[in-house]
């Protein structure tokens, strides 16, 4: 068996206008002007406190804490409003791959498990996955703890591993962890960085994915 595990936020699912209308509320509140949107999804991927200190490391932190506090309230209003939709062709690519009884799937997100747990069930992913690992008792990515972890749940050797994910932080904590690094080229980091942190391939869509997939677990 081979274990293929996936990144949420800009992998599986198209957050980014929560992410950066979450940042910029969390930062107008902490008396601060809002970011550009490319810089606040050039962090996405890494645990929020993380996050947030990459975004303003000379900042104070009582203010940095503020600003985590300000994000995860405007990101949990901005998701029961409207939960973060699923990129073309997730659903397609999971049922497919799920229904292989030579694999296994999991996640390993910098959401929380609270954070996860919603989107799963927004989005009836139910028993999709064997493991669900998150930032709340793991190391920011890129540390590979979150992967092995889900390696160990699983049963699964790192030479039988991939990680699907669209960030560099993706990529370095395959590699990290002794895995393949599988990119995606429509999420938060571009195609370059995926490839200078170490993506053995990168999927232009879903439909590609599952064929790339297919190709490594062959």
């Amino acid at each position: 068996m081979r274990l293929v595990v996936f990144d949420v936020d800009g992998t599986l699912i198209d957050s980014q206008s929560h992410i950066h209308r979450s940042m910029t509320k969390a930062f107008e509140g902490a008396g601060l002007p809002p970011l550009p949107k490319a810089r606040v999804l050039s962090i996405v991927g890494l645990s929020l406190p993380v996050a947030v200190a990459e975004l303003v490391p000379d900042l104070d932190p009582a203010t940095r804490d503020r600003i985590v506090k300000g994000y995860k309230q405007a990101f949990m209003a901005a998701r029961k409003e409207s939960p973060a939709p699923l990129y073309d062709g997730a659903r397609e690519c999971l049922d497919l791959l799920g229904a292989r009884d030579d694999l296994m799937l999991a996640v390993a997100t910098g959401k929380s498990r609270r954070g996860l747990d919603a989107m799963i069930e927004a989005h009836g992913l139910q028993n999709r996955f064997l493991s669900l690992q998150t930032a709340d008792g793991h190391p920011s990515k890129p540390h590979p703890a979150m992967l092995m972890a889900a390696m160990s749940e699983c049963g699964a050797d790192a030479d039988r591993t991939a990680m699907i994910g669209d960030t560099s932080f993706d990529m370095q904590m395959a590699r990290g962890a002794g895995a393949t690094g599988i990119g995606v080229a429509w999420g938060y980091h571009d195609s370059d960085l995926l490839r200078q942190a170490g993506a053995a391939r990168i999927a232009p869509d879903f439909a590609q994915l599952e064929r790339i997939i297919g190709e490594w677990a062959a």
